[in-house]
């Protein structure tokens, strides 16, 4: 290996890795010969998967990996200004990219909404928004698109909804989105991620129990990353896995491996053409983890409560480095993948240059408080 700017470490595969901020198991990342094979294996022993993914293009596929490292570079940038003093802390999605990017990529996203929660703000970027937006939603600028109002950010013009603090309320309100497409005859689909820890929530079932007697065009995401705060999912949940979740609804659903895009992306193709077909909403499990904290102000206690085990386990089944190398075998070469990550790393960086110059030009004026909380009858 050698050194690269700021730190950064090179190694065989493309994708940089950066000692101060990501986690220790993804810094000397060595591809594990059977996890690769077995990223090919688990979407080509499904029929109906296997060829949804290999009629993609390399053009799809290198959006795809575009797609999961300007969701990992988002994180560092925001970690990067948690140590720098810029912000307090972050709440991030290191390790759970391919459960965000491959089903917002199965979508139309000319026409369908995404509902995302904290460990998906990557659905942002990957359905139009500026990362300079996201970053700014952090910083609370008055050209954010919350207008500095709040952090959870979203976009109605980039069919993106602003998350809901309060866990297990997305659900419900994407269930919404989805009625009021079957109300206006549309065929649109709304998608929505779900916390192993949101499961259990009655906002949670009502909406699940709803759209599945209303037979609304949704998808839920049950993005299980083992630890709901600092619980893990063994104290919670009984089963340990959600893949039956589906079946207490009456409704349809399956597995996919949530840290790998590829099978993500076709469940959710599957998922999405489904309720296109009119055919009811669909519950997807996806398998990931968290590798790190709550947000970044608990990351080590992240490493007290959790066992050493379980962050070696999914350290390496890194989504970003196990996708380099399918795409490697696939016949794309190394200085193709780091002129995408190049691209997208100034992209990043040029975002994060843009969000700090409206902090410093660009706050809300006092006035503005008071704009836009209460609907008002046109005089």
């Amino acid at each position: 290996m050698r050194a690269r700017r700021d730190g950064e470490v090179e190694g065989d595969t493309a994708v940089k890795r950066f000692p101060a901020f990501d986690p220790p198991e993804y810094l000397n990342w060595q591809p594990d010969p059977g996890l690769v094979q077995e990223f090919t294996d688990v979407w080509r022993r499904d029929a109906a998967r296997r060829p949804i993914i290999e009629a993609l293009t390399h053009s799809h596929l290198f959006d795809l990996y575009a797609g999961l490292v300007r969701t990992r570079l988002h994180d560092v940038a925001l970690k990067r200004w948690v140590r720098q003093g810029v912000i307090s802390k972050a709440w991030l999605g290191t390790g759970e990219e391919a459960a965000t990017v491959g089903p917002v990529h199965a979508l139309d996203r000319a026409t369908d909404i995404v509902a995302p929660m904290i460990r998906n703000a990557g659905a942002c970027c990957e359905m139009g928004m500026p990362v300079a937006d996201m970053l700014r939603g952090y910083l609370g600028t008055y050209d954010s698109p919350s207008r500095g109002r709040d952090g959870h950010v979203g976009s109605f013009a980039h069919g993106v909804l602003p998350p809901i603090s309060n866990i297990g309320n997305m659900p419900a309100v994407t269930g919404g989105i989805a009625l009021s497409f079957v109300l206006r005859g549309e065929r649109r689909v709304a998608l929505t991620w779900v916390g192993d820890g949101s499961v259990k929530s009655g906002p949670t079932h009502e909406a699940f129990n709803f759209a599945a007697v209303q037979k609304l065009p949704v998808v839920f995401i049950i993005q299980n990353n083992q630890v709901a705060l600092g619980t893990e999912v063994k104290h919670a949940h009984l089963p340990g896995r959600f893949h039956e979740v589906a079946e207490s609804y009456g409704i349809a659903g399956w597995s996919f491996d949530g840290n790998n895009v590829l099978d993500a992306f076709a469940a959710a193709r599957l998922a999405a053409e489904r309720c296109r077909r009119g055919e009811g909403p669909v519950i997807l499990d996806a398998e990931t983890f968290r590798m790190g904290g709550h947000a970044t102000h608990d990351e080590q206690e992240a490493r007290h409560v959790l066992p050493a085990a379980l962050f070696e386990y999914w350290g390496r089944r890194d989504p970003v480095g196990l996708f380099e190398e399918h795409l490697k075998g696939r016949g794309v070469t190394p200085a193709t993948l780091q002129q995408i990550e190049d691209r997208v790393t100034s992209e990043v960086e040029r975002a994060a240059d843009e969000a700090l110059a409206s902090r410093e030009t660009n706050q809300p004026p006092p006035a503005s408080a008071v704009q836009g909380v209460y609907a008002q009858e046109a005089s």
